[in-house]
């Protein structure tokens, strides 16, 4: 038994995060993003029943976000035209705070589309169903987390 692991993460998630190496890409993603379309290339892992921020608190915990990529978490970002706030995104910026001294300014924001261009080449991806105020999540709490490139004990 391993000790200091959070439990919301299974052992097929800890596999992944293990063979994960130098800037390679994870998505953690709700209920709307096409997690198997977009993770064809890759390994999909569900974490059903989980929420984003919880998810993404437990992998900090052991995954180094990438120093040399100036915003290694990237979000979807708002579709133009759509009214529609997003509270979450400081709860992921106080999250990243606490494993990242750039706290949120490693956080970056990129157009719907070319955020699945980049999910296509993520190692994995974390599909979700999560529930928010009581609708299914929107696609653009869908995050990108890049590994850290350097080792250090």
């Amino acid at each position: 038994m391993l000790k200091g692991i959070p439990k919301i993460l299974s052992p097929e998630l800890l596999k992944v995060l293990a063979e994960m190496g130098h800037g390679d890409k994870i998505v953690i993603a709700d209920g709307n993003f096409p997690s198997e379309s977009m993770g064809k290339n890759g390994v999909v892992i569900r974490c059903d029943g989980h929420g984003v921020p919880e998810l993404l608190d437990a992998i900090l915990q052991l995954f180094p976000l990438d120093t040399y990529v100036e915003k290694p978490v990237t979000l979807m970002e708002v579709v133009p035209g759509v009214d529609v706030k997003t509270p979450i995104w400081d709860t992921f910026k106080e999250i990243t705070a606490k494993y990242d001294p750039r706290g949120a300014n490693a956080i970056g924001w990129i157009e719907r589309f070319a955020f699945y261009e980049e999910a296509k080449k993520a190692y994995a991806v974390i599909g979700m169903v999560v529930a928010v105020l009581g609708l299914s999540a929107l696609p653009f709490f869908t995050s990108l987390v890049t590994r850290h490139h350097s080792y250090s004990p």
